[in-house]
């Protein structure tokens, strides 16, 4: 992984970039602190709250329809 200043990413970005295509990693540094990692895609894990989530299914009848159901049972409706 290459450590670069600020200035010299945003001089140089278009061969940083090119870095990362390849697979390289590059941590930015600006007034002594990291800013921005810049790696190929994927290579950064992806939010948990971006990612999909789990989609329950059941077997049988919808909630919707059961409802409906034990209303009709009740004569509610």
């Amino acid at each position: 992984m290459k450590t670069v200043s600020f200035t010299e990413f945003r001089n140089n970005a278009s061969g940083f970039v090119t870095a990362a295509e390849r697979g390289e990693s590059v941590v930015v540094i600006r007034h002594g602190r990291e800013v921005a990692v810049l790696g190929p895609a994927g290579a950064i894990d992806t939010p948990s709250w971006k990612t999909p989530a789990l989609r329950l299914s059941v077997k049988g009848a919808g909630l919707s329809t059961a409802i409906l159901e034990d209303r009709e049972h009740a004569g509610v409706l």
